[in-house]
């Protein structure tokens, strides 16, 4: 039981009495609940040092470059897992049975079909939008076509709308990708994996066969497991705010999606392959690295460091792995491209200046490099950020509803006018 105390000291004023809370693992966390009632409130700006829920789902150490979902840690999930099996832990918070995750499995599989109406939403965009701005939008509208089971007050309710959205998520992201090229969709089969089957609604035309080559199955795989979840990140933030007020729940995935377009979120591995391919060759990585290391230039490499981890991302120990892998089998080590990439690793790895400041290469970076190999556009990267993410926010939301929800509602200090006497630019009639 929690009985530790902190005490807060306004001036010679005052002095509030606060709660300390213990965590399983991790910080402990000051209670500051009770400070509205005693006429303040705390200054957070980006929450960075705000718990905003209690949650069991996954815990970040980020000076020790740790990550466990549900106790499970990222290197054993991706060693020894698959991504559908992720999604049962993060979802149920305990590994599954072999008859549970069966029927998990064939669920799942089997609704990954749409409503055929739905294809005609994407007449409305035009073909060259943003696959993330369909790919919001078609979500959004899911409520429209599945709105027999939007009572987020049911507990069925929600598990039958948790599994729909990840169903039918990859199914509706590779439409996204076949509409921008103009080329028919392909639907899914339930004969594939999960991550076969993106691929082969991805790649796949009627013309002829495509068989899913079983290396770059598994790198897909592993991609989306390693993207899963990651704690209270913005996406996952904003799920969980846009559901505290009862939204439905394709509405609040749909706010997360658009959350994760951002270049500074979901967008990073995107920003990583342009900067790749600004550099172009091995001969201009020495002058790139220099304007990295001036505090004056603009320039930054990305793909390099992340906020939360200030040692090695433990995601990337295994990306990186698994693109070596992706490189050897397609056989593009010798791609300019890869060749930057691969030196830009070498220096990051051994550079003093990246190690003394742990400027490690992570999940971005080794990311966008298989993704590019692949064949995988960078407009779609985000896309497959989302399809992973998915279960995190689901998982997010469900537990959210599960133990009782409260409406978002942070405070804020205000520095505009005090108030004043308004006289109208307008003459009087």
């Amino acid at each position: 039981m929690d009985n530790k105390k902190a005490t807060l000291q306004i001036g010679n004023r005052k002095k509030i009495t606060l709660d300390v809370l213990s965590a399983t693992v991790g910080t402990e966390v000051i209670d500051v609940r009770t400070l509205g009632s005693e006429g303040y409130f705390t200054f957070d700006p980006g929450f960075t040092s705000t718990a905003s829920c209690e949650s069991k789902i996954t815990f970040i150490d980020g000076d020790n470059g740790i990550l466990l979902h549900r106790g499970f840690s990222i290197e054993e999930l991706a060693e020894k897992s698959t991504y559908l099996e992720v999604c049962y832990i993060l979802l149920y918070g305990k590994t599954p049975t072999k008859e549970a995750f069966a029927t998990f499995k064939t669920t799942v599989t089997r609704h990954s079909m749409i409503h055929d109406q739905i294809t005609h939403l994407f007449r409305g965009f035009r073909r060259d939008s943003h696959p993330m701005a369909v790919l919001c939008g078609v979500t959004g509208a899911l409520a429209a076509f599945y709105h027999d089971a939007l009572d987020v007050n049911n507990e069925r309710h929600r598990e039958i709308t948790a599994f729909r959205l990840l169903s039918k998520m990859p199914t509706v992201a590779a439409m996204c990708y076949k509409y921008s090229i103009g080329q028919p969709f392909v639907y899914p089969r339930n004969d594939l994996s999960y991550a076969a089957n993106f691929l082969h609604m991805m790649f796949a035309t009627p013309c002829e066969e495509y068989k899913v080559n079983p290396v770059l199955e598994k790198a897909l795989d592993r991609i989306f497991i390693l993207h899963a979840d990651h704690e209270q990140n913005a996406s996952t933030s904003t799920v969980r705010t846009a559901g505290s007020s009862g939204a439905n729940p394709f509405a609040c995935i749909a706010a997360g999606i658009a959350s994760l377009w951002g270049p500074a979120h979901g967008g990073a591995n995107e920003a990583c392959l342009k900067m790749l391919e600004e550099i172009g060759t091995v001969d201009k990585i020495p002058e790139y690295i220099t304007r990295a290391k001036d505090k004056d230039d603009p320039f930054r490499l990305m793909g390099f460091g992340h906020r939360v981890y200030k040692s090695n991302d433990p995601r990337a120990k295994v990306m990186r792995a698994t693109c070596h892998e992706v490189l050897d089998e397609l056989k593009m080590k010798d791609n300019s491209l890869f060749k930057v990439a691969l030196e830009l690793e070498r220096i990051a790895l051994e550079d003093p200046y990246f190690i003394e400041r742990k400027l490690y290469p992570n999940v971005d970076f080794y990311s966008g490099i298989i993704l590019k190999a692949m064949k995988v556009p960078s407009s779609m990267f985000t896309v497959l950020f989302a399809i992973a993410r998915t279960i995190g926010w689901i998982a997010h939301w469900k537990e959210m509803h599960d133990e009782g929800v409260k409406i978002a509602r942070p405070r804020q200090r205000y520095t505009g006018h005090e108030k004043r006497e308004f006289t109208s630019c307008s003459e009087s009639i």
